[in-house]
Formats: structure tokens, C-alpha cells, sequence
């Protein structure tokens, strides 16, 4: 009973409609809400298209372009008018570009207390701060929620983190989350819902919550859940949603699978050293590192506060002339906020360069950094390469760490700044009546306007791949060996390169793991089913299923690692492509790149788990095994979860 009065055990238990809560085993969810962005938003359109969907069946799914929002040519722009006839089409809100980042635009507009979420993003955990049930999952698995089925998950341990006591002056919820990823680091969240529980949350306003939910991705987690108590009431009151609250808490009775505890007090201030999320030191470590570029926005500081207290900052000083300082405004309405509050002046008039409301460099599209410097951001990811400069030295911090380590040209321990210059913590709120304004957003056509819609579709949108069953036996050559916590950054590059070219797979192919192997592209056209073989926690990091569905597109077959993250490993699936643990970690050690490997019975999946892997060219041999649910096991066999309801129709 005590997982059950948990508020994720309670949301889970709703929202039921397969299976069983017990951990490890697979559950099927209902799902109430779908998000999309553009950078994966075109694949699920074009999966919608092939699921032959008259109609949306969710309660409200919506289409946001915050991506790809340069336009250096028509690409982008091709993109975003597909997206929205689609939304016309199947009965989608639309979020124009301009609008904001998904997440926070969500939560502004839509999200509702104890509802449940769906997103092609990897941060669509962030809606937990409101007390939603929301995974990010890849795109596939939104487009089969839009098509009213449910959502299939491996049923999460629950790990309770109790918050004690109040943050210190200086510092915020940036560091809370910060200090999480110090303790447990990029995969201590795997198959966990993270519940923040306990006083300390009475010092953290929703957008505090926004963003220690977003980060939730960045240690491995399902989801995060945070409590809808009087906090959430005032931001939905400041949205003019109040009517959306309702009281949701855990019971008195709850237990956790995995207990923790956070005593406010003690945080200090914190930053993610290059080159992941989970490499966390103190500021004081490492304070006087020069600093090339300092940027404050993006899905994980999306809040009025981030900003305003950045503006209070460095309000009448000037920003060092060695430091790019650049804002990246979440959404329209904040950019608004801003505005009438005086603060965007105060940025500006310090240096600032503001760009427009959307994710921008946080995804590599635009913003990349000086080769050879360091850059400071109040961003979720650093890995390498994600900044769109091949070199970058990225490091993650909070709005005030980046503010005054702007003003300093070094990274700055912000107490230590203010004790010299006798500055007080900034203590800013959001205005009482948000600046939100509903027109912005397209509201879904009535169905019979609906489906008379076209769809517009550039040269770039091109249509997706069809595979084969999976046959009994696999044989082919290593093309690529990796170490550990692989992200899918690597796999998939982001950036202004690439993205543009997320409706195109066959284009879109050429970059795939470029950022490990530049070549790997051209070999593998000359070994069309062949192997990867990697490390601990393969797949890390963004949803995107171009990941999975670019490396089958090119012959990939199986991938033999340590162990996976929790949505690339589902999306290897759902694209046909076999996803195999080593049964001794040490024998990924013994491969070597271009070693001949060959794997047999497969059409045997759903009688046993144990399969041995023969290394032909050094006439060894490996156990494997799989974790896959029978209905995996059937994707799998048919190549994949588009080819199999392909065939069920004809």
C-alpha cells in the first residue's frame, strides 16, 4: 500500500490500463496530452500519416516549433508550414515559432494537475513540476498516443527525495538539481520516477519546480513528480487557469522504493564541468576559469525569475568585453514580462545580445561558442559537440553563477561577488497576472474542416523508410565500438547542420555518428547489416528516435552494450533494430572495431532471453540477453512498430 499512496504510485495507478505496478514489469498508460517540437514533430507527422489517423484522440495534443527557427535557407521553413497543415489535418493545436520552448509553454498554457503527458522530448518530464504524469518518450510512441493507444512503459522503482530546511542566498533551483547529479550522476534516475516531497518545497515556486523536473532527464529518470499544493495554485491563478487546479499530495502513508534527502541549507552553489550534466563541482573548485561566453535561458532556467534576477544582477554594470553575453528568451510571454518590467532594458543596457523565444543554442542552432573558450550556460546538456562547435567547452550552471560570471569574465562563486560589491540576492517574483495572450496559439479545426485539409510538403519532406522482418540469423562486422553514457547527441548530431533535415532520413543518415566516427556513414554503406558495440547507459539524453531509425536506415542490426537509456533503447525497437546486453560486461572489452560478429535463432525472442553472440574473427563467444516484453518481441520480429501495423492492416 505504502507505493500506492505515493503521488506517483497514484498517478500511475489512474492512468492504468495494462499490467501491473510492479517494478520491472511492463505497464500500458493512458495518455491525456501529447507534446511535439519540430526537430521531432515532422517524423511523427509523417508516422500519423502512415498509421492512416483520421482524427487526434487525445484530449489536446500540441505541435510546437521552438527548434529549428533559423532560416538560412527553405528547409526550416518548409518544416514548420508541414507541421502546421498537419496539425489542420489531424486536429493538433499549433505553437508558432515565436511562441517559446515547449516545456515551459506547456506548463504556461495547457498542463493541468493530474494529467498525464507524452512528449518527443526528453525534457516533457518538466510538466511534473505541476503534478502531471509526464515522459518523454520518442516520437512513435506520441504518435501511437494520438491514435489512442496507450503508452508502454517499464513500471519504475519510486524514489522519494526529501526536501529539508531553504536554499541560501545565491543560490536556486538550478543547483538543487545540480546537486542531484552530483551525488547520483547521468544514470542514477534509470527506471525511476524522481518525488520530491518535504518542507524545503515550500521555498520553490513552480518555475523552481520547472526546473529541477526538466533535469530529471538529464540523470535517466521516467519521470519526476512534484506535489500540486498552494504553489501550483498561484501559478495557474497568475495564468488565469486557476479553474485547472486541484490538490495533489501523497498520502500519509507513503513509502518509497529508493529514500533520499536534500537539506537545503547546505547547497551551494554548483556547475557541470565539460563534458556531461553529471561532472559536478563546486564553483569555488574551479573559480577563475576564464569564461568566452555566458548565455542564461533554455528549457532548464525557462522562468521570469531566471531572467529578472540575472537583469537585477547586472543592473548598471557592464559585462566583461571579453564575454559574448547572450539571453535566449523561453517564450513570447516572458519576452513580454520582460519588457514591461523594465528588465530586458537592464540586460541590454549591460551588454546583453537578446535572441528570439525558442531553444536556439541550447540545441546548437546558433550561439556556438568561440573554439577554445569556455562557455557558461544555464542549459541542461553539455555534451560534446551539442553546441554546434565541434570543440566546445560547455559548463552548466545557475542564472546567478552566469550573471555575475559575466560581469567577471571568470567563473565566479556568486556569494563572493556580492560580498566584495555588497550586493543582496536579488529577490524577484513573476507579475500577478501573467502577459498570456490564448490568440497566439492555433486552436484545431473543426473534423470536417479537418479532412479536407492538404498536407504541404516541401522537396524536404521525404517519406519514411520501410524495413524488413527480422531474420533468424545476423552476421556482419563491428562498424563502431563506444565507451560509456554514448549520448544520442553523438549518434544523431544536432545542430544547424543537421537539423534541418529532420524529415528527411535518407539526408539526414549522412550525419550519424559523425561526432564519434566521421566515416562511419560511407562504411557502412559497404556493410549493410552490421553491429555496434558500446558501454554503459547507450543512448543518453535526447528522445529523438532519428537516432535509432538514421543508424537502421544505414544497415544497423544490434546494438551490444552494458546497458541502455530508456527511450533509445525503446526506439531501437520500434525501428526494428535488436538491443542485446552483454550477460559479462568485461566481453565488450574483447571486440574490436571490424571484428565479424554473428547471432542466430533470433526468431526465438519470445521463448528465451539468453542468446550467444559468436565473434567470427577471433573464434570467441559471448552471452547476450534482452529485456524485451512479448509485444516487444513482436516489433521487433516485424521490423519494427510502423512495419508491423503495416501488415496487420493488409
Amino acid at each position: 500500500m505504502g507505493r500506492e499512496q505515493t503521488l506517483a504510485g497514484r498517478l500511475l495507478a489512474e492512468h492504468l490500463v495494462a499490467g501491473r505496478l510492479e517494478p520491472g514489469t511492463e505497464i500500458g498508460l493512458r495518455v491525456d496530452q501529447t507534446l511535439t517540437q519540430d526537430a521531432t514533430g515532422t517524423l511523427v507527422m509523417q508516422e500519423l500519416e502512415a498509421l492512416g489517423l483520421d482524427r487526434a484522440r487525445t484530449g489536446l495534443s500540441v505541435q510546437y516549433v521552438d527548434h529549428n527557427l533559423l532560416q538560412a535557407d527553405e528547409k526550416n521553413a518548409e518544416d514548420h508550414a508541414y507541421l502546421r497543415s498537419a496539425c489542420r489535418r489531424f486536429g493538433l493545436w499549433f505553437s508558432k515559432a515565436g511562441n517559446g520552448v515547449s516545456h515551459p509553454t506547456h506548463m504556461e498554457r495547457f498542463g493541468v494537475p493530474g494529467k498525464s503527458l507524452a512528449g518527443s522530448d526528453s525534457h516533457t518530464c518538466a510538466a511534473g513540476a505541476l503534478g502531471m504524469l509526464a515522459v518523454g518518450v520518442g516520437g512513435l510512441e506520441v504518435a501511437l498516443a494520438i491514435a489512442g493507444e496507450p503508452l508502454y512503459l517499464r513500471m519504475p522503482e519510486i524514489w522519494g527525495v526529501r526536501l529539508d530546511n531553504e536554499l541560501p542566498p545565491w543560490v536556486s533551483a538550478k543547483d538543487i538539481v545540480l546537486e542531484m547529479l552530483r551525488r547520483h550522476g547521468v544514470s542514477g534516475g534509470r527506471h525511476r520516477i524522481i518525488e520530491y516531497h518535504g518542507p524545503g518545497l515550500a521555498c520553490l515556486s513552480a518555475m523552481d519546480r520547472h526546473v529541477i523536473a526538466n533535469m530529471g532527464a538529464e540523470l535517466g529518470a521516467t519521470a519526476t513528480v512534484f506535489p500540486a499544493d498552494e504553489a501550483i495554485r498561484a501559478f495557474l491563478r497568475a495564468e488565469g487557469r486557476e479553474h485547472d487546479f486541484q490538490d495533489l499530495r501523497a498520502g500519509r502513508d507513503a513509502s518509497y522504493d529508493i529514500e533520499d534527502e536534500i537539506d537545503l541549507s547546505t547547497v551551494e552553489p554548483l556547475v557541470a564541468k565539460p563534458s556531461s550534466p553529471g561532472n559536478v563541482v563546486p564553483v569555488r573548485e574551479v573559480s577563475g576559469t576564464p569564461v568566452g561566453q555566458v548565455v542564461i535561458g533554455s528549457s532548464a532556467n525557462p522562468g521570469f525569475r531566471d531572467f529578472a534576477v540575472a537583469a537585477a544582477t547586472v543592473r548598471g554594470r557592464q559585462t566583461a568585453d571579453s564575454v559574448s553575453f547572450d539571453v535566449n528568451p523561453t517564450s513570447r510571454q516572458i519576452l513580454v514580462e520582460l519588457a514591461r518590467s523594465g528588465h530586458l532594458t537592464d540586460l541590454v543596457a549591460a551588454g546583453a545580445r537578446v535572441h528570439q523565444a525558442g531553444c536556439l543554442g541550447c540545441i546548437g542552432m546558433g550561439q556556438a561558442p568561440a573554439p577554445g573558450t569556455n562557455s557558461l550556460r544555464t542549459f541542461p546538456r553539455n555534451f560534446p559537440g551539442r553546441s554546434g562547435a565541434s570543440d566546445d567547452s560547455v559548463w552548466l550552471c545557475s542564472p546567478e553563477t552566469a550573471a555575475v560570471s559575466a560581469l567577471t569574465g571568470v567563473l565566479t562563486d556568486p556569494r563572493d561577488y556580492a560580498a566584495v560589491h555588497h550586493l543582496a540576492h536579488p529577490r524577484v517574483s513573476g507579475p500577478a497576472r501573467s502577459a498570456a495572450d490564448p490568440r497566439v496559439f492555433t486552436a484545431p479545426l473543426p473534423e470536417d474542416e479537418a479532412l479536407r485539409e492538404e498536407l504541404v510538403k516541401g522537396p524536404n519532406v521525404a517519406g519514411l523508410p520501410d524495413f524488413e522482418p527480422l531474420p533468424d540469423e545476423i552476421e556482419g562486422p563491428v562498424l563502431l565500438k563506444a565507451g560509456d553514457d554514448v549520448s544520442t547527441d553523438e549518434i544523431s548530431p544536432a545542430g544547424a547542420r543537421a537539423l534541418p533535415y529532420r524529415s528527411n532520413i535518407p539526408k539526414l543518415s549522412e550525419f550519424t555518428f559523425t561526432r564519434i566516427d566521421e566515416d562511419y556513414p560511407k562504411r557502412a554503406a559497404d556493410s549493410p547489416e552490421h553491429f555496434v558495440v558500446a558501454g554503459e547507459n547507450y543512448g543518453q539524453g535526447s528522445s529523438r528516435e532519428h537516432a535509432a531509425i538514421t543508424a537502421r536506415y544505414l544497415g544497423l542490426r544490434v546494438v551490444l552494450a552494458r546497458s541502455f537509456a530508456r527511450i533509445h533503447w525503446q526506439n531501437l525497437v520500434n525501428f526494428g533494430v535488436l538491443p542485446l546486453e552483454f550477460a559479462e560486461p568485461e566481453d565488450g572489452e574483447k571486440i574490436q572495431r571490424d571484428d565479424v560478429l554473428c547471432v542466430s535463432g533470433l526468431h526465438r525472442l519470445a521463448e528465451t532471453a539468453e542468446f550467444t553472440v559468436r565473434n567470427q574473427t577471433r573464434g570467441e563467444e559471448y552471452q547476450a540477453r534482452h529485456q524485451l516484453s512479448p509485444r516487444q518481441v513482436d516489433v521487433l520480429l516485424a521490423g519494427g512498430r510502423i512495419p508491423q501495423l503495416a501488415r496487420a492492416l493488409h
